[in-house]
């Protein structure tokens, strides 16, 4: 536990170089016209990076990006896109890199939302259900794996008339190139159903789907107050070029809540959500839990089966202090957050065979307005494991 609190001390030295932050200090050293220019800009960018270490991945270069602009500066109607990237470069080898882009266009009538990503590295599979994966320990000859793959995943959602509702098709293609599997591995009988053998693997699916979602957060990326609610479903077939036939459905719900009496920028945020997939569902795509989006302190993968549930409750808490000296407007993008959630594990809804449980705390560093940079320290109390992330944009 020293080493590791070590590590994080390290790392949050090192990724606090912060392009948004050197920026604010060379602001104390330009005139007022200067400064006006400058807040004229519609793109802005922050980068924050640098060496560190992760229990997933090990000792690593790595880092985030957030771009953020209006993709019409003349349009009021439309909150400013954000594009943050996240990217890393293994020292044992292989490179991981995630876009999350939420793009808004035309008064807000339009958005394109998604997920896109492209990695080569080791990774790991314990297996499917709660109790095979909750006993399987990790390692070279257990779980190990080397893979090289891709997702390409853009949602387009249109306004329904006036109201807060969208609706739009979606297209989800992944690629997954396994080698070197794990002896233990080989012998999986989902990973052999897969057509999985001692050599590796290969799985490529396409899916076309909708999502409809219902939206009143005062702002997307980092909203204080408001309903997001999303419902999709994906249809994954072979006459789309897919290897698997089967149906992946999502259920979220998200809600936003300011708390005034404790001071601005003080919010509970909380998530309920659940993915449940059908038919011959190849182990690769099976719903999953550990992402830095939902319960964080596991390992990604590590618990999957047909479906996935968890709540998140969330408290946000942001720095205060008077912006009229260099000090204040610099300890004032400095905040916090903690959560406690649970997940939940089984072949389908109604058939949960293990719970979840969940907490952690993290640092924020607001790199642009409502924009933060987060460091999250999350806890997996059922192997008592404990795992640090690094993101921009909130978790949810």
């Amino acid at each position: 536990m020293i080493r590791f609190l070590k590590i994080v001390i390290l790392i949050v030295i090192i990724f606090t170089f912060n392009i948004s932050l050197a920026q604010d200090l060379a602001d104390n050293q330009v005139d007022s016209v200067e400064q006006e220019s400058k807040k004229d800009k519609n793109l802005k960018f922050s980068i924050l990076g640098g060496p560190g270490y992760t229990p997933d991945f090990g000792a690593l270069i790595g880092g985030s990006a957030l771009f953020t602009f209006k993709t019409d500066p003349t349009d009021s109607l439309i909150n400013r896109s954000n594009v943050p990237v996240g990217f890393a470069w293994l020292f044992n080898g292989g490179f991981n890199a995630i876009v999350r882009p939420q793009l808004f266009f035309n008064e807000d009538k339009f958005r394109i939302f998604g997920q896109f990503y492209i990695k080569d590295n080791q990774e790991n599979y314990y297996g499917v259900g709660f109790e095979t994966n909750k006993e399987r320990p990790r390692g070279e000859a257990t779980t190990q794996y080397a893979a090289t793959a891709y997702q390409f995943n853009p949602i387009f959602l249109f306004r329904l008339g006036a109201s807060d509702f969208f609706l739009g098709p979606q297209v989800d293609i992944t690629s997954t190139r396994i080698r070197d599997p794990a002896e233990l591995m080989v012998e999986d009988p989902y990973y052999i159903a897969a057509g999985g053998t001692a050599e590796g693997d290969r799985i490529f699916n396409s899916g076309l789907g909708f999502q409809l979602s219902y939206d009143t957060r005062d702002f997307p990326a980092n909203a204080y107050s408001g309903v997001y609610f999303i419902a999709s479903a994906v249809f994954y077939e072979k006459f789309f070029g897919s290897d698997y036939s089967f149906q992946s459905y999502q259920l979220e719900y998200r809600q936003y809540k300011a708390l005034p009496f404790l001071g601005e920028r003080r919010n509970l945020a909380w998530t309920v959500s659940s993915n449940t997939s059908t038919g011959n569902v190849p182990w690769t795509d099976m719903s999953k839990v550990g992402s830095p989006f939902d319960l964080r302190g596991y390992y990604l993968g590590q618990f999957r089966d047909k479906t996935t549930s968890y709540a998140i409750l969330e408290y946000r808490h942001m720095l205060n202090f008077d912006h009229k000296t260099w000090a204040g407007r610099f300890f004032s993008k400095f905040g916090f957050a903690a959560w406690c959630g649970v997940g939940a594990v089984g072949p389908n809804p109604f058939d949960v065979e293990g719970w979840l449980p969940n907490y952690g705390a993290g640092l924020r560093i607001e790199v642009q307005p409502r924009m933060n940079f987060r460091m999250d320290i999350g806890k997996d109390p059922i192997n008592n494991q404990t795992l640090l992330y690094f993101n921009m944009t909130e978790a949810f």
